[in-house]
Formats: structure tokens, C-alpha cells, sequence
């Protein structure tokens, strides 16, 4: 049960349309171009932290690189980490946490490309923040990536994971929510670089993507 629990995380079921926005906050020049708060951030931040307990658990004494995917997995690797920080300090294991940045680049409005442009990398180990794990190849891609700097130990950690044809899900080790295929937007995720400052997960509307949506060159 518990290792399902990381697995598979929170499953969102595909009929939950999300919260009224009337419930909650969010910046008021977004009001047309989303339509419901899909996951509001408290819920975000207490599952980040049992996703860093999970973590805590499985890495005993290793101290862990973290691999943050930009620009998407920024704020949800940096609440991650900040977790297992307090966690060690809270305690008698504290694990030595270094972080490196790489960014991945596959999405045109929100639509999954054929084009994946993996931009920086480094001296990649033990463990990637990633902030969705959807078709699956873009996480592939990282994998193949990052073995070949031979690490000792390599674990994926999504935020959300999508349910759609063809995903394995042995890709992720610690998932937060299971959602279904739809594209959504706030805590750094984006259309188009818009509704990365969204504290909370929330879906588009039809308007928010005519807005902002953008033409392929050529």
C-alpha cells in the first residue's frame, strides 16, 4: 500500500472538474482564461512533503543531486528540497542535497511535439525533480540522457503524472497526483510562458488559450 502511494500518488478522476474560483485567490488579470482551481496549492505543498518523507526513507545514508527541470519543475523542485532539508534538520539524518538545472523543451501551446531539445547538463546523479511526466518520451529521453554519466542511483519524482495511452509508468518513482489528460497551468507550469505565477494547478479556459496562443514559424 505504501509503495503504491508513491507510485500512483492522488488519483484525480477524469469526471473532476476543479474548484470554483470564487474559493480562492489568484491574480485577477488571469479571471477569463482559466476556469476552475484544479489543485489548490496547500494540497500541493502537503504532498510535496510526504513525497520527501518517501525520499528521506529510501535514500538512507546517500546524499542526493537533484536534477531540476526548468522552467515547469522549478517550484515544485525547490519546495521538494526544501522539505528534505527540514526534514534532516528535524532529525538525525540529514541528507547532503546539491542541485542542478536542465531544461527540456517539447510543447507548442499544449501540444506534445515531435522536437525535444534537452538545453544544459552537468554532472547529473541520484535524483530528478520533474514536474510532468505525460507521453512518457520526453522522461526517456532525460533517462538515456543521465545514464550516461553512470550514476550510482537514478529515481524520477513527478508532481503529476497524466493518465494517457502508452505511459510506463516505471517511470516515476515518487508521483504526487495522477491526473487525467488534461493540459493545466499555475505553479510554474505554462502555456506559452503564461500562468507561471498561479500558486495553484488550474485548468485552461478556451479563452486563456486563444489569448496566448502562438503560431509555428515555418
Amino acid at each position: 500500500m505504501e509503495n503504491a502511494g508513491k507510485k500512483r500518488g492522488i488519483v484525480i478522476k477524469d469526471e473532476w472538474p476543479g474548484h470554483s474560483l470564487d474559493l480562492f485567490t489568484y491574480p485577477e488579470h488571469y479571471h477569463e482564461d482559466i476556469e476552475s482551481v484544479y489543485i489548490p496549492h496547500g494540497l500541493i505543498m502537503n504532498r510535496t512533503e510526504r513525497l520527501a518523507r518517501y525520499i528521506m526513507e529510501d535514500f538512507g545514508d546517500n546524499n542526493i543531486m537533484v536534477l531540476c527541470v526548468l522552467k515547469g519543475g522549478y517550484k515544485f523542485c525547490a519546495d521538494l528540497v526544501e522539505f528534505i532539508k527540514v526534514l534532516g534538520r528535524n532529525s538525525n539524518k540529514y541528507l547532503e542535497t546539491r542541485v542542478e538545472f536542465i531544461r527540456l523543451k517539447s510543447y507548442l501551446n499544449d501540444q506534445s511535439t515531435e522536437d525535444l531539445h534537452i538545453i544544459g547538463s552537468s554532472d547529473l546523479s541520484f535524483l530528478r525533480g520533474k514536474a510532468i511526466v505525460d507521453t512518457g518520451k520526453t522522461m526517456k529521453a532525460l533517462l538515456k540522457h543521465v545514464d550516461t554519466f553512470e550514476p550510482k542511483m537514478v529515481k524520477v519524482a513527478g508532481l503529476l503524472v497524466k493518465r494517457v495511452p502508452n505511459i510506463s509508468e516505471s517511470l516515476t518513482d515518487y508521483v504526487g497526483f495522477e491526473i487525467p489528460n488534461r493540459f493545466v497551468v499555475g505553479y510554474a507550469l505554462d502555456y506559452n510562458e503564461y500562468f507561471r505565477d498561479l500558486n495553484h494547478i488550474c485548468v485552461i479556459s478556451k479563452i486563456g488559450k486563444m489569448k496566448y496562443k502562438t503560431q509555428r514559424n515555418g
